[in-house]
């Protein structure tokens, strides 16, 4: 495995599932469930600083709301499982979400699911298929039953625990970089350069299994051809960002402040902004969520947040500084429906196997942990046949 040494993880939560258990079994990491309560949550249109009084609304029209959003959830049981869609696509998947929750008369859930969809971009911009691929039939159980998080609180200690036990088996390259490689059938074999701490080595192996954003910059010394170069090219991408934010003047009883705009459609935050504000475990930071619709550099995420938070809750002591800014962009992955009708998908998934590489992560499931590790679970018996 070749990859760079752990930084700052955005993932705190994970889907209440056996691989799950499994996983963190394995690396002796205890879980503890966490509940998605909306106590001490205040709603605030970001751009305006206007509060949203009473948007969680009844919760009685939102119980009725959501469970008709589930009631639509099994018509597609293959969401879960990758992008196997079938031929022709649904034509509700292929319909903007906001026509869809029209459709089904599911206005009441949105407060409670555009929670669960950050890092889409702008929501009304994207189809039902991305919106049901994010916000599925585990992550509504888990909105019923609870996330599991690490008992101790500590999510980086599953990946430091994982890199580990590959150093142990002699298994990793930290802080390297392939620079070539030549993927032609000689006998069997695909061979890879590595640029590496101690200089270049040389692997040979029977297949490859990618696993970081398949951008096009990613991609360029994996040896790709004309036919996957005019598939990964069509992906457009959102940026996803999160830090950690010192000396915001936010009322201690405040647990989370999220950005709902007061005149968009559900009342959906307008991008780029901060999505939400959450008290983080450590006294004196606010934990920060932005998105965009596009990727942007992080000086301007960085400015564009201090700014937003100096507006909203001024008279702070000092001025709000980062203890730490992550960007985990590009983040979502989509093509546009015409795309999809011609058959992208399907060419896609042929991709795997193909030249000797496969693929995994949020560009073939979506961006939820839980559903990747199923995703690949299911893809080794082929990688490492």
């Amino acid at each position: 495995m070749i990859g760079r040494s752990q930084g700052p993880r955005q993932v705190e939560v994970w889907q209440n599932s056996s691989i799950v258990e499994n996983f963190f079994s394995r690396f002796n990491v205890p879980l503890t469930i966490v509940s998605t309560t909306q106590d001490s949550t205040q709603c605030i249109d970001f751009a305006t600083g206007t509060p949203l009084n009473g948007y969680l609304g009844n919760q009685g029209n939102i119980t009725t709301a959501i469970q008709a959003y589930v009631a639509q959830l099994p018509r597609y049981p293959f969401l879960d499982a990758g992008f196997d869609l079938p031929d022709p696509v649904p034509t509700d998947l292929l319909m903007p979400i906001g026509d869809f929750v029209a459709k089904y008369n599911l206005s009441a859930a949105m407060p409670v699911l555009i929670g669960y969809s950050s890092g889409l971009g702008s929501l009304t911009n994207y189809f039902t298929l991305y919106f049901m691929k994010l916000v599925g039939r585990s992550v509504i159980q888990a909105i019923q039953t609870g996330f599991y998080t690490t008992a101790r609180r500590d999510n980086s200690e599953i990946y430091r625990n994982a890199q580990a036990n590959l150093l142990a088996t002699d298994s990793l390259l930290l802080n390297s970089q392939v620079v070539s490689t030549d993927r032609d059938d000689n006998d069997g074999l695909v061979q890879l350069v590595v640029s590496t701490p101690s200089g270049h080595k040389v692997i040979n192996a029977k297949k490859i299994l990618f696993a970081i954003p398949p951008t096009l910059a990613n991609l360029l010394n994996f040896d790709i051809n004309p036919q996957e170069c005019s598939l990964f090219e069509q992906f457009s991408t959102t940026g996803y960002y999160s830090g950690l934010l010192r000396n915001i003047n936010i009322p201690a009883n405040v647990a989370f402040t999220i950005n709902r705009g007061v005149n968009t459609t559900y009342h959906i935050p307008t991008l780029p902004s901060i999505y939400l504000s959450a008290t983080s475990t450590i006294p004196g930071l606010q934990h920060i969520f932005y998105g965009s619709d596009t990727i942007l550099p992080d000086d301007q995420v960085r400015e564009d947040i201090i700014t937003t938070m100096q507006r909203l809750f001024p008279n702070a002591t000092a001025l709000p500084e980062f203890a730490v800014l992550a960007t985990h962009s590009p983040f979502m992955f989509t093509v546009s429906s015409s795309a999809i009708e011609a058959g992208f998908y399907r060419n896609l998934s042929k991709l795997q196997g193909y030249r000797h590489m496969y693929y995994s992560g949020a560009a073939f499931q979506t961006q939820d942990s839980s559903l990747i590790w199923q995703y690949t679970e299911a893809l080794l018996p082929d990688v490492v046949a």
